[in-house]
């Protein structure tokens, strides 16, 4: 059985705070463990409205304190914006807390707008440039200490957290292949290079340590309802929050609209509609027959969903939905 798994950015709803947020994040975890999700991964983003999982390892600490199986981490941590020894250092001490069940994602993208990016990093141009390098430190801070090792990460040193490298292009692919990393591909919002970044990923890779054979994850945005009509009502909040960043309008994420009729411009729609290729939105047997189509055409070792929906009750039903249409795909595959 392919495993699922949950991709959260801990929404901050329209009339929502980022108190309620955070523990939609704890309930939302409890609810993939209980159905049998295999990793329940956060998102780090900064200066956005709707957002409220910046500070990544905290909000990773407070869901895996309410759990006890599910495997928990970051899609992603972006490495360019923190020292490798601070990340090192804080994963190291979340495997101390939670032993054998942390997953470190690793991503290259500011996460944010390019001010914003500019206060976290200081120096934009040395940390893009750098971060191959840096993920090879971070492997090494993470692994056994030699004595020849000038810096230890206390936490983190022989922690060997598992790395995975997160990407929407061709970038992390060959990096993944070439380090004999796990590859996690962004298809949920840069549907373009998939299939290409995965054959890439897959005749590049070289065995490590961590991995013997590559090994793939690929998102999805879905939403799943008792009825198609529903889910479709529930996804035109992500709808709307897409066409929100076109405009660089970044707010709350906002509850669903019967119809996004005037509420998007005819290159906007085509502009979300694209972003969404992959999106796995309906009742059972629509997510059922699209979920098995994705995972048929990409091959994939694993399936990360984001499930972006305004109401949390609803966002519960299609984490149960889902879980069941991977047990229907199990029995008729």
């Amino acid at each position: 059985m392919i495993p699922f798994s949950i991709l959260d950015l801990s929404p901050i709803t329209d009339g929502g705070s980022v108190a309620q947020s955070l523990e939609n994040s704890r309930r939302f975890a409890i609810a993939a463990e209980e159905n049998a999700y295999k990793r329940f991964w956060l998102a780090e983003h900064h200066g956005m409205k709707g957002i409220a999982s910046a500070a990544t390892s905290l909000v990773i600490s407070h869901v895996a304190s309410a759990t006890k199986n599910i495997r928990v981490g970051s899609g992603g941590i972006m490495l360019p914006n923190h020292s490798p020894l601070v990340i090192a250092e804080q994963f190291g001490t979340l495997a101390a807390l939670y032993p054998g069940r942390i997953d470190l994602g690793l991503g290259r993208a500011p996460g944010t707008d390019m001010r914003t990016a500019q206060a976290l990093r200081r120096n934009m141009e040395a940390s893009a440039n750098n971060f191959p390098n840096d993920v090879v430190e971070l492997q090494a801070l993470l692994g056994p200490a030699s004595e020849e090792q000038k810096i230890i990460a206390v936490p983190g040193a022989d922690s060997n957290v598992p790395i995975w490298l997160l990407g929407s292009s061709h970038f992390s692919a060959h990096l993944a292949g070439m380090l004999g990393l796990p590859f996690a591909f962004a298809s949920h919002f840069a549907p373009d290079m998939l299939l290409s970044a995965l054959e890439i990923y897959r005749e590049r890779f070289t065995p490590s340590p961590q991995l013997d054979r590559p090994h793939v994850m690929v998102g999805v945005m879905g939403v799943a309802a008792d009825t198609d009509e529903e889910a479709n009502y529930l996804f035109t909040s992500m709808q709307q929050s897409f066409v929100a960043l076109r405009r660089n309008a970044r707010g709350r994420f906002p509850p669903p609209v019967k119809s996004m009729e005037g509420r998007w411009t005819t290159d906007e729609k085509i502009f979300v509609d694209h972003a969404m290729t992959y999106a796995v939105v309906g009742g059972l047997e629509t997510i059922h027959r699209k979920t098995a189509t994705f995972l048929e055409q990409t091959k994939a070792d694993e399936l990360i969903i984001s499930m972006p929906i305004f109401d949390m009750e609803a966002r519960l039903r299609s984490l149960t939905l889902f879980a069941e249409a991977q047990r229907d795909l199990a029995t008729t595959v």
